[in-house]
C-alpha cells in the first residue's frame, strides 16, 4: 500500500507523467505530449500491473476538474487509454459496496478505518495456492495472518466494509482517507459463504 499525493493541476500531472519511461525505453521520449505506459509505470513503481497503474493514475487525479481528467486521459496512448476504461475504478459508497462491488474490479472508497488487532474480532479466511509437483490445490488461511485488516463504516448507515493491505505496510491513518484497491474473495469460516473485502493498493489522507 502507498499513499499518493494528488496532482495539483494538469502541468504538474505532465510533468510527472510525460518522462520518458526508464533509460531502456527507446520509444518514450519525455515531453513529447504522449504518456505512454512505460511513463506511467515508472512513477507508479509497477510496470506490468495495468489495474494497479490505473487505480493510482485516477487517485491521482482525484482533485482535478473533468475536464482537467479528460485533458491527460487524452494524452494517455491508445493502448494506455483502453487500459484505463477497463480498469478505471468505481468511486463507491461504502453503503454500495455489497451489491456493487464485483471481485477482481477496482475501486475507490472513502471513511475513518478502524484497525482490527484480533482474530477474536474477524474470522474471515482467503483462498491461498498451493503448488505441489505442479499441482495447484487451495487451503483457507485467516485474511489476518497476512493481512493489516481495518473495517470502515459508511457515515450514514450502520454497513461496513473490510479493508486491508498486506503486512509490513505503513498503518492506515485513524482519519479519513481514500483508499484505491481491487475487490478479493472473503470466506466464512464454514466457507459456505462468501463476502469481499477491498486489497488496498493506494491511499490518499483527505
Amino acid at each position: 500500500m502507498k499513499k499518493i499525493t494528488p496532482f495539483k493541476n494538469v502541468a504538474d500531472a505532465m510533468e510527472a507523467l510525460d518522462n520518458g519511461g526508464r533509460f531502456f525505453n527507446f520509444l518514450s521520449k519525455a515531453d513529447d505530449g504522449t504518456i505512454d505506459q512505460s511513463e506511467l509505470g515508472k512513477v507508479v513503481g509497477v510496470f506490468s500491473d495495468k489495474q494497479q497503474m490505473i487505480i493510482f493514475l485516477e487517485l491521482s487525479m482525484i482533485d482535478l476538474s473533468v475536464a482537467e481528467k479528460n485533458t491527460i486521459i487524452s494524452k494517455l496512448e491508445t493502448k494506455l487509454q483502453k487500459s484505463y476504461h477497463k480498469y478505471k475504478p468505481q468511486k463507491l459508497q461504502i453503503s454500495e459496496v455489497s451489491k456493487m462491488g464485483e471481485i477482481s474490479s477496482s475501486a475507490m472508497v472513502s471513511g475513518i478505518p478502524h484497525k482490527i488487532d484480533s482474530k477474536t474480532q474477524f474470522n474471515g479466511f482467503i483462498m491461498f495456492p498451493i503448488i505441489v509437483n505442479n499441482v495447484t490445490t487451495f487451503t483457507m488461511i485467516p485474511l489476518i495472518d497476512h493481512y493489516e485488516v481495518y473495517e470502515i463504516q459508511d457515515v450514514n448507515s450502520d454497513e461496513k466494509i473490510m479493508v486491508a493491505h498486506h503486512q509490513g505496510a505503513e498503518p492506515l491513518p485513524n482519519k479519513k482517507v481514500t483508499l484505491g484497491g481491487v475487490f478479493k474473495e472473503l470466506k466464512e469460516e464454514d466457507a459456505s459463504a462468501t463476502n469481499k473485502f477491498l486489497e488496498i493498493v493506494y491511499c490518499i489522507e483527505n
